[in-house]
């Protein structure tokens, strides 16, 4: 993560610096959801950052619903919130909520997805790096041939990078054919039913690219019940993936790790920046990193 060490040393200095300002700071984030590892561990950051510069947090989970996620930012400003981080589920249904958040005079900062309207940073994952990486690396265990699938998740823009970004891998593999693109909703049960339909309906299938780690558990079972060789990639360093992939003989060969901690942590310091009256860049981005068998026994977020 060499490049996103600057801004976490900056974000570091600026939670150092905040006692004597953050203090009695409220801190509102509202998730798309938490029914996810990622995510609890970026609950779990903000809590801990928050502590430690005196100030108090309300969460929310949206549960993917841009309608309760519109009625929690309202509450939270009831509930006179200084900042806002926002983890969209819609970045477009949600604009009207950004704007309310602005006209109310506070700072808000975007985490992992992007929202539309006046949000003052945006802090990412390079999703579209974290396809590259994860789709170039089975195309390597292919050994450049074989057909090959995608398991899709909700249409929001990081996932469209990470599709994106898989398919520009692919690319460079002339006799790797991309045979199906279905969606399993980033979900283990409705992953493990699209993926049991695409092994049947494909039955020459030689690799499985899912969108993040919770449909990849899914796929990863179904492809096992299949007894076939189907080599499985995916986004995100999810603990459970991490412990998938160094079973003996397991299909989930690597994952582009992202690290939801730093993201919190570089989005609280931004805001805290911004209250203060500095200047924050408009998106920040944070590096990725692949995890294979190796490179797992020793990862964590």
């Amino acid at each position: 993560m060499k490049k996103a060490l600057p801004l976490l040393a900056g974000a570091a200095l600026a939670v150092a610096a905040a006692p004597s300002s953050a203090a009695g700071l409220k801190i509102g984030m509202s998730f798309q959801e938490l029914n996810n590892p990622y995510f609890v561990t970026m609950k779990q950051a903000l809590e801990e950052a928050a502590a430690s510069v005196g100030a108090t947090v309300v969460i929310t989970d949206a549960r993917h619903d841009i309608a309760k996620q519109i009625s929690d930012v309202e509450d939270m400003l009831q509930k006179k919130i200084d900042i806002l981080l926002l983890n969209p589920t819609d970045s477009t249904g949600v604009e009207g909520a950004v704007k309310s958040a602005k006209a109310a005079g506070i700072v808000v900062a975007a985490v992992d997805a992007n929202a539309k309207g006046p949000v003052d940073t945006f802090v990412g994952s390079k999703n579209y790096d974290a396809g590259v990486m994860a789709c170039d690396y089975m195309g390597k265990a292919l050994g450049g041939k074989g057909d090959v699938a995608i398991l899709d998740g909700i249409p929001v823009v990081p996932i469209l990078e990470r599709v994106r970004g898989c398919k520009d891998a692919l690319k460079k593999y002339p006799d790797i054919k991309i045979v199906a693109t279905q969606n399993g909703k980033q979900q283990r049960d409705q992953a493990l039913t699209v993926t049991e339909n695409m092994i049947q309906a494909n039955p020459g299938l030689k690799g499985i690219f899912s969108v993040n780690d919770g449909g990849a558990m899914g796929s990863l079972a179904a492809i096992e019940a299949s007894g076939k060789d189907i080599k499985l990639v995916s986004v995100n360093g999810a603990p459970e993936a991490i412990k998938a992939m160094q079973k003996a003989n397991s299909k989930f060969i690597a994952t582009s790790a992202q690290f939801p901690r730093d993201q919190i942590r570089i989005a609280i310091g931004m805001a805290l920046a911004k209250k203060w009256g500095a200047s924050v860049p408009e998106h920040i981005p944070v590096d990725v990193k692949l995890i294979d068998k190796d490179g797992a026994r020793t990862f964590a977020w």
